[in-house]
């Protein structure tokens, strides 16, 4: 059974592109908003339901919030692909920042992974705004991913790093989030 977010749809939460921007833990800049540090956020249940979740090729939507949990699932798989011919957290520190600083797409850009999942922006503002919080989402999923796929002591965590060969949904993806 695929694990679904605890988040539920909120009036009061602001969207864009049909995307929550869901509360983080983050000291990572962004339009996301601050949460409470002691609370799980979106991030925590991407990366808990990872390895479950990474094996099925249909997700049933319940709410907006799981359409982050699909985009943040596909995203941990890369970066584990990125991360898995790094023998040191040293290199999948390295590795982990030149993806943060690759371009992120939007939907309706070249490169977004799930045409239909997020709607189209309806203005450039809209755009940006999601475009950044991507952004903030993906440099922090990135930071404590680094903190489960190596252990203390630097070496890789192959029980983490195996889940690289797996494909989320049954989607091919190259170097980028295409």
């Amino acid at each position: 059974m695929v694990y679904h977010s605890s988040f539920l749809d909120d009036e009061e939460t602001t969207k864009a592109c049909g995307c929550p921007l869901l509360p983080l833990k983050s000291h990572v800049k962004g339009p996301a908003p601050v949460s409470e540090l002691d609370s799980t956020d979106v991030v925590d249940e991407a990366i808990t339901f990872f390895r479950a979740n990474v094996f099925f090729r249909n997700f049933e939507i319940k709410s907006s919030a799981d359409k982050l949990l699909i985009y943040l699932t596909f995203y941990v798989n890369i970066a584990l692909k990125r991360l898995e011919g790094c023998r040191t957290l040293a290199e999948g520190t390295k590795a982990i920042i030149s993806l943060g600083l690759e371009t992120v797409p939007v939907p309706g850009e070249p490169g977004f992974p799930f045409p239909g999942l997020f709607t189209h922006p309806q203005s450039r503002q809209e755009a940006e705004l999601f475009r950044n919080y991507l952004k903030q989402i993906r440099e922090e999923t990135s930071g404590r991913l680094l903190s489960v796929a190596y252990r203390p002591n630097g070496t890789p965590n192959k029980w983490w790093l195996a889940f690289a060969k797996r494909k989320f949904m049954n989607i091919i993806h190259t170097n980028d989030l295409s």
